[in-house]
């Protein structure tokens, strides 16, 4: 039972999403990849701690599913599944805090949420536009963290161009911004739910929440949240790689979502009996999520939740 291979991306709206998954196979929890991509550095600079409060704008039009798929996510990072459900989201995101030395898992908490159906700014969002929703979203919010995402039809300047999720920080906001790669760069972001643009052929998987934007854009979120954390001023935990492309906590183990992954085959995940879809952790009311792996500093190893 094989999966499939990494994607990378192209021009998209919004569509952050690092897209990497996984197979088809119910497997008993296991721990740690032992196939290190790169070594991380700390810079000095700050990594976020303590708490985490969140401002998310959904930008254009989204369905049920994908709404509730992304809120239940957010909930689950700090809430586990429940008793006997194997592998948690709670678990991955103690990973993510673990990178500030002696600190306290993060608390998440979505401080405001709002719903943009109008695409106020148009459907092609530019440098200057993205500007006005960070700065829109935390108004009377200090220290909030804007999270943007894109619905499928709206374009996103540097998104689906060698990434599916962005970070970075305007007027010393950090922020993160996503997208649905459904319409722009399924191919490149919405793996291993699509086939792949480049690179081996492989099972397509199915979402665990049965919808492929849903799940591709929770890749997504969870790369940049790991990002933004570790390295929310660009001065924090990372290496350059090629052409200057910073590589960080969760994107220096693209395509791991299980142990033994490999090029082109994603790892050991389990299978929904009941739905059929791919998943590696269960969070907030026994909801299925499919996580990246994450880079272990403690080990120089990538890792995986499963």
């Amino acid at each position: 039972m094989e999966c499939c291979r990494r994607i990378q991306s192209s021009p998209f709206g919004l569509v952050a999403i690092s897209l990497l998954l996984v197979l088809l196979v119910s497997v008993p929890k296991a721990d740690a990849n032992t196939d290190p991509l790169t070594a991380l550095d700390n810079h000095g600079g700050q990594m976020l701690k303590g708490k985490l409060d969140l401002s998310v704008v959904f930008y254009g039009q989204f369905g049920r599913i994908q709404k509730n798929t992304l809120r239940a996510f957010l909930k689950s990072l700090n809430q586990k599944g429940p008793a006997g459900s194997g592998s948690q989201v709670s678990s991955w995101w103690r990973m993510v805090s673990s990178y500030v030395p002696g600190a306290a898992e993060i608390k998440v908490k979505v401080v405001k949420q709002y719903v943009d159906p109008n695409y106020s700014l148009g459907k092609v969002m530019t440098r200057d536009f993205i500007k006005i929703l960070v700065k829109n979203a935390v108004v009377g919010l200090p220290g909030a963290i804007p999270v943007i995402v894109g619905a499928r039809d709206v374009t996103v300047e540097g998104l689906c161009m060698g990434k599916c999720a962005e970070h970075g920080v305007i007027d010393k906001i950090p922020y993160v911004i996503i997208g649905n790669p459904e319409t722009e760069c399924p191919g490149a972001c919405a793996w291993p739910f699509h086939r792949a643009d480049y690179g081996p052929a492989g099972a397509i998987l199915k979402p665990p929440s049965g919808d492929v934007g849903a799940d591709a854009m929770v890749v997504a979120l969870a790369s940049g949240l790991a990002s933004v954390v570790t390295n929310p001023y660009l001065t924090g935990l990372y290496q350059l790689g090629e052409k200057a492309n910073m590589i960080e906590a969760s994107t220096a183990c693209p395509g791991m979502f299980g142990t033994g992954a490999t090029p082109g085959y994603p790892g050991k995940v389990a299978v929904d009996p009941h739905t059929g879809g791919a998943y590696n952790a269960v969070g907030f009311k026994g909801k299925k999520f499919l996580l990246p792996a994450l880079w272990n500093p403690k080990t120089s190893s990538c890792w995986t939740v499963m």
